[in-house]
């Protein structure tokens, strides 16, 4: 099963609030005025980052970091979902238009489905993830 989770290393800024940096994914750099604020910011910025990787062409980082003192951030789950439909359709080496056939769609909407840049609606991302042989699997935690 497929998390998109990454550990975050959380420091005090120069004057104030929280700088927040990820050991795996070096261009999510963000900061927040208290610890819920960069929090909230480094779950923004690391989706941001991990869709532009795919936007690139450029696989997502595995998950390394075990470094004592940092915290687990995840991205969020609507994120989550574009982030597998994409890494699925990749893998699955089919055509936007084979795409479109399966989930019964034009393939202008499999367009805007593939778009990381695209907002797109869970029943579409979990009908494409479907229709690419994968299953969108959703999880509940304590939050820090």
């Amino acid at each position: 099963m497929r998390s998109y989770a990454y550990r975050a290393r959380f420091e005090r800024g120069a004057r104030r609030g929280y700088v927040v940096s990820f050991p795996d994914v070096p261009e999510a750099i963000t900061q927040g005025r208290d610890m819920a604020d960069a929090r909230a910011m480094a779950e923004e910025a690391l989706g941001l980052v991990l869709l532009a990787y795919l936007e690139r062409g450029t696989p997502l980082p595995k998950p390394r970091a075990k470094s004592r003192g940092l915290v687990e951030i995840a991205v969020a789950p609507d994120v989550a979902a574009k982030l597998a439909v994409l890494e699925a359709f990749k893998a699955a080496g089919i055509s936007k238009s084979e795409l479109a056939r399966r989930i019964g769609k034009d393939e202008k909407e499999v367009r805007r489905v593939l778009d990381p840049k695209h907002a797109t609606k869970l029943p579409a991302l979990t009908a494409a993830l479907r229709a690419l042989g994968k299953r969108l699997v959703v999880g509940v935690a304590e939050a820090a």
